[in-house]
């Protein structure tokens, strides 16, 4: 997939810096013995300095999950869904179409089957009735399953409205949510479990990292916890509950960190046939990373619900019938390639629009909409502008009754929320979070929105340096420290992702041992030298760039990793740029 035409100026490297007292406190933590001195320097840059700090953070442990009744309204959930199934009312879990929503769903299925209760799943369409809990959505819930209670999950803050119709009709209803709480009154319902309810704090028990994959997993411990279930063992369903976690791009931190590390070791023996056969699409073997996630399994379970409906995703979790899995798997992977070439076609456009129109000079924001872009895919190809350009980002596409649907992205330290509130004059709609929110616009307003979101993101950016993308590098590292045994300590560091970002390293003066491989005309491939020392090195996506690189020696900013090839291993290296030397 081509690379949006213009680009920014090349990134500013900045090499973080160590505080020594700090470093000394890590070097003296009786844990650290055991460790590379690398992985000290950046336990350090990460804040994890005490040995109960450095302990929690490389070795965490289940027994240290906090209570899940901390979480707002808890009780008053547990409460009424143990009297749902002991009435055994009519149960319909309402969700969303992406990862994190799936996921939950998938999780919340499985722990009231173990209580014998067999609720109905719900997925809105993307097309027909949009994200969320819409009037539209919930008269087809109750039109399909005349449901007793429904029970939304990540989604629901933001549909008082709504929620309060389905109460006219004599529903009851749960949220739990992990979206931002507008302002105004509470939407009336038996609970709203949501971290980010206001005047929740920002204590170590407020759960605000959660998404509602997490939030799923401490509603099931809430329950089992309250009524525990022979046979039932939550740690058999972490994998779900990692995979919306990572997929959702929340802070891997505290509980969040924990979810993962322990959910990634289940994937890779997973009760799920559905999860086996999505992995033998998706080419994903053990050990299994975020980025697996991220990369591969994320996007094939987004897909069903980017092109319309979820369903399929939805299914390949629940299904227990190996048949059913390997048929679910090629269905998903087929919608990702589909999902990828209306990606292409949104970029390509995209391009020429802003070849005419941006000026990276002087604009600090990317508005764009048109008629026809699909809006499953607005989001990606807003992720793609805002990392091109470094601006933040919003893609809309417009329906034939000029009804807009826009998806956004921003760089860190700019609030698409703040700005979205700045201009909701011109919206129907919009929500989510600071760095990810979406929009409903009609097309008649698009250039007011444009100016108004510009001039917030202006304000926002006066005096800072937001704009300017930054190469942000943890820490230098020779090829003579970068070995197979630094390896075995570095991996306590995963898993990698938000709040937890792959170590950057850099590497001064290193020369080419060899000639450059161009592979499938996109990636590099090279022998590099320093010191004595030589390591192999991919540069992915760089061979367009190749006849514009300086002459070595370079200066390399890279990630290091573990490869194995045919039962050998080897350090590689993972290119992210490349300067002259200095």
């Amino acid at each position: 997939m081509g690379a949006p035409h213009l680009m920014t100026r090349e990134p500013k490297w900045i090499i973080q810096k160590t505080d020594p007292e700090k470093l000394r406190a890590v070097e003296n933590a009786e844990v650290s013995s055991r460790l590379d001195p690398l992985v000290q320097k950046l336990l350090c840059l990460r804040g994890h300095c005490t040995e109960d700090e450095i302990k929690q953070f490389l070795f965490p442990r289940l027994k240290d999950l906090a209570d899940p009744f901390l979480l707002p309204e808890m009780d008053r959930a547990v409460e009424r869904i143990l009297k749902a199934i002991d009435a055994d009312e009519r149960i319909v879990l309402y969700g969303d179409y992406d990862v994190d929503g799936v996921t939950s769903l998938a999780l919340l299925k499985e722990i009231l089957k173990a209580y014998g209760q067999t609720a109905a799943t719900f997925l809105p369409s993307r097309t027909g009735e949009g994200y969320g809990v819409s009037r539209d959505g919930l008269a087809r819930c109750i039109e399909e399953h005349d449901p007793q209670l429904v029970i939304a999950i990540d989604c629901g803050t933001s549909s008082a409205d709504e929620l309060a119709w389905l109460a006219e009709q004599g529903i009851e209803s749960i949220v739990f949510d992990h979206h931002e709480c507008p302002p105004g009154a509470r939407p009336k319902i038996v609970a709203l479990v949501n971290p980010k309810s206001p005047g929740e704090g920002e204590g170590p028990n407020s759960y605000s990292y959660l998404c509602s994959a997490g939030l799923a997993f401490k509603v099931a411990h809430a329950l089992l916890k309250t009524r525990p279930v022979d046979g039932f063992d939550l740690r058999d369903f972490m994998d779900i509950a990692a995979l919306g976690t990572v997929a959702d791009i929340v802070p891997l931190i505290a509980e969040n960190r924990l979810i993962v590390r322990r959910g990634l070791l289940q994937l890779a023996k997973t009760r799920s046939p559905g999860l086996r056969e999505l992995m033998k699409v998706a080419s994903v073997r053990g050990p299994i990373l975020s980025t697996d996630v991220g990369f591969r399994l994320g996007p094939r379970l987004n897909a069903s619900g980017r092109m319309n409906s979820a369903q399929a995703s939805l299914d390949l979790l629940l299904t227990e019938s190996e048949t059913e899995a390997k048929a679910l798997a090629e269905q998903l992977d087929g919608h990702n390639r589909d999902r990828q070439e209306l990606e292409r076609s949104v970029v390509d456009r995209a391009d020429i629009v802003l070849k005419d129109t941006f000026d990276p000079d002087k604009d600090v924001c990317i508005v764009i909409g048109d008629h026809g872009w699909h809006p499953g895919v607005v989001g990606i190809v807003a992720s793609r502008l805002m990392r091109a350009y470094h601006r933040p980002a919003f893609v809309i596409a417009f329906d034939e009754d000029g009804l807009g649907k826009g998806s956004g992205r921003s760089v860190e330290g700019i609030s698409l929320i703040e700005a979205i509130n700045a201009s909701s004059q011109y919206l129907l709609n919009g929500g989510g979070h600071d760095m990810a929110a979406g929009i409903t616009l009609r097309r008649e307003n698009l250039d007011a929105f444009r100016t108004a979101f510009s001039e917030n993101i202006r304000q926002a950016v006066n005096g800072t340096d937001h704009l300017v993308p930054r190469l942000k590098i943890d820490a230098q590292a020779d090829f003579t420290e970068l070995t197979l045994e630094a390896l075995d300590s570095y991996e306590l560091l995963h898993p990698f992702g938000a709040s937890n970002p792959e170590p950057l390293l850099i590497a001064k003066n290193v020369e080419l041992a060899g000639e450059v491989r161009i592979l499938g005309e996109k990636h590099l491939k090279m022998r590099l030298y320093q010191n004595g020392a030589t390591r192999e090195a991919m540069f992915f996506g760089a061979a367009p760039k190749y006849p514009e690189m300086p002459p070595p020696p370079w200066d390399i900013a890279f990630n290091v990793q573990r490869n194995t090839f045919r039962g050998n291993e080897s350090v590689q290296l993972s290119l992210r740029a490349i300067r002259a030397a200095k």
